[in-house]
């Protein structure tokens, strides 16, 4: 039996489409949820990020209950920087006790890159011992052996980034977190598609679903601050060249049929399981996105 309507959609051989919401930094949710409303029919399952890039944020759990509240399907992203095992375990019960099922385990970025950097990182336990202690609670035991009183059960994804430049340590955590018990993974965001096609070589002998990570740039500019300030992002100097050469005003159009054509063509070819759309605050150009890749059916578009 399916966890999660996720989880049912990860095993019918759909192609998937999944998209990240940022939640906002303050009490004012009327975007997050204007958000919600847009997407959640059009995407199988929407990521709340939790403090991306270390920005403290609303938080990813109260933005799934947004999510539940309003229909959708949420991914709850869960960082080990942040919490110890005592306060992970806590969430992960009040996340399953209203109703969400899905969980995408990260370690989290350096609390150097973020704007809290006088924070106190905890990293209790990395992302593969995430997975292990969600697995221990689904057993109906605490992670210091303690009976629970009614036991979790989550669809569990993790993250992989195939374009890094030392790919061995990567393949070894992979390979990890399948051990672990992950059952889908969202990649850091690919550029070049042979990036994709030679992990894919490698990733389909585990029976595991890759969603390919999709982020849209919106100018030459963005696309240097990445690849200069946020870990795991690599774009191409090709791509980089194609977002400065078109007039002013354009760019992010021209962002969006970049993001296209990606998603289009690992449709098409069948590179992997479905995409993972990171549209970096600009949540509202994703349909535009799905309509130009073909994804949008007549109902949807709505």
């Amino acid at each position: 039996m399916a966890k999660s309507l996720f989880d049912e959609k990860l095993n019918s051989g759909k192609f998937l489409v999944t998209t990240e919401i940022g939640p906002p930094k303050g009490t004012d949710v009327s975007e997050m949820i204007h958000h919600i409303e847009l997407l959640g029919d059009k995407v199988d399952a929407l990521n709340v990020t939790d403090h991306q890039s270390s920005v403290m944020r609303f938080p990813s759990l109260g933005g799934c209950l947004l999510i539940k509240e309003h229909g959708g399907e949420p991914i709850l992203q869960m960082t080990t920087r942040d919490r110890n095992r005592l306060a992970l375990q806590a969430d992960l019960l009040l996340a399953y006790s209203r109703g969400i099922r899905n969980v995408l385990c990260l370690t989290g970025d350096s609390l150097d890159v973020g704007d809290h950097k006088e924070a106190k990182p905890v990293f209790d336990l990395d992302s593969v011992q995430l997975i292990r202690m969600i697995r221990t609670m689904e057993s109906g035991k605490d992670l210091g052996g303690n009976d629970l009183k009614g036991k979790p059960e989550f669809c569990i994804g993790a993250s992989v980034h195939p374009a890094a430049d030392f790919i061995e340590p990567q393949l070894i955590k992979f390979e990890k977190k399948v051990a672990a018990g992950a059952e889908f993974f969202q990649t850091q965001g690919i550029f070049d598609l042979d990036t994709i096609r030679r992990f894919m070589q490698y990733a389909r002998q585990f029976n595991v679903k890759i969603l390919a990570g999709v982020i849209v740039l919106a100018s030459a500019r963005m696309a240097r601050y990445m690849n200069d300030n946020v870990p795991g992002i690599i774009v191409p100097q090709e791509t980089i060249d194609e977002l400065a050469s078109v007039e002013k005003g354009k760019a992010l159009q021209k962002g969006i049929e970049i993001a296209a054509h990606l998603i289009k063509t690992i449709k098409e070819e069948n590179l992997c399981h479905g995409v993972h759309i990171m549209a970096v605050g600009r949540e509202s150009i994703v349909p535009d996105i799905l309509e130009a890749a073909g994804l949008l059916t007549k109902e949807n578009k709505k």
